[in-house]
């Protein structure tokens, strides 16, 4: 199996190296592509580029980076690693063992950080994803390319696009939910504050279920916000 590990990427010149460096030793059986956004400072400028096999420009927008990224790719089954995200050992070989005829999955998570809140929240992530079969983006997502396909890719909207994805997904069949743990990084958490974080992302999955804009809620969490000002 061939594997393509997808990264979409904005202004990553602090996390490239920690995210490209660990998927080096994957390179035998998967390839490796960035979709990079930014203009100011293209990824193709940074000293650790090399250590990709593609780089893509995109406009802006984490659904349509990926969705570029697998339209590029090579392998049967496509993995999209966010940038501040680093896969467990033997990633590749999980994945194989387990896929079977399932057709798509993720990774339990734990996040990076000192704050005892970090683990209990990671613990929470993963507990809701079994009971949901909803996976976030943090989770790392892979699932065939055919699968892939045959949902529409992921919805270009500006948030929630990992969710709507996993919802469509769950229409051909659940996810293999792997215990195996990914570390993200806890910046954001520790950055807003940890329950002010917990209820900003609570409320904006409540308010992307009951239909909002998920352009407002983009614009909302990129300020750390629940509430239109």
């Amino acid at each position: 199996m061939k594997f393509s590990i997808i990264i979409p990427t904005l202004n990553e010149e602090k996390t490239i190296a920690s995210c490209l460096l660990p998927l080096q030793a994957l390179r035998d059986n998967c390839e490796i592509i960035i979709v990079d956004a930014a203009h100011d400072q293209p990824i193709v400028d940074y000293p650790h580029a090399h250590l990709a096999d593609k780089i893509i420009s995109s406009e802006k927008g984490r659904a349509r980076q990926m969705n570029i990224g697998a339209s590029h790719a090579n392998g049967e089954l496509l993995i999209f690693l966010h940038a501040d995200t680093t896969l467990p050992e033997h990633a590749l070989q999980l994945i194989e063992q387990h896929i079977g005829n399932k057709q798509w999955g993720r990774f339990d998570i734990q996040l990076s950080g000192n704050h005892f809140m970090l683990k209990i929240i990671a613990w929470m992530m993963n507990w809701r994803s079994r009971l949901t079969g909803i996976a976030t983006g943090d989770q790392v997502i892979f699932v065939t390319k055919e699968a892939f396909a045959a949902v529409g890719h992921y919805p270009e909207i500006a948030l929630m696009e990992d969710i709507a994805l996993s919802k469509a997904l769950k229409t051909i069949g659940p996810p293999i939910c792997l215990k195996a743990k990914v570390t993200s990084s806890g910046r954001r958490w520790e950055r807003y504050g940890i329950y002010r974080t917990i209820l900003l992302m609570w409320g904006l999955r409540l308010r992307y279920f009951f239909g909002a804009d998920p352009q407002l809620l983009a614009a909302l969490y990129s300020r750390g916000q629940f509430w239109k000002p």
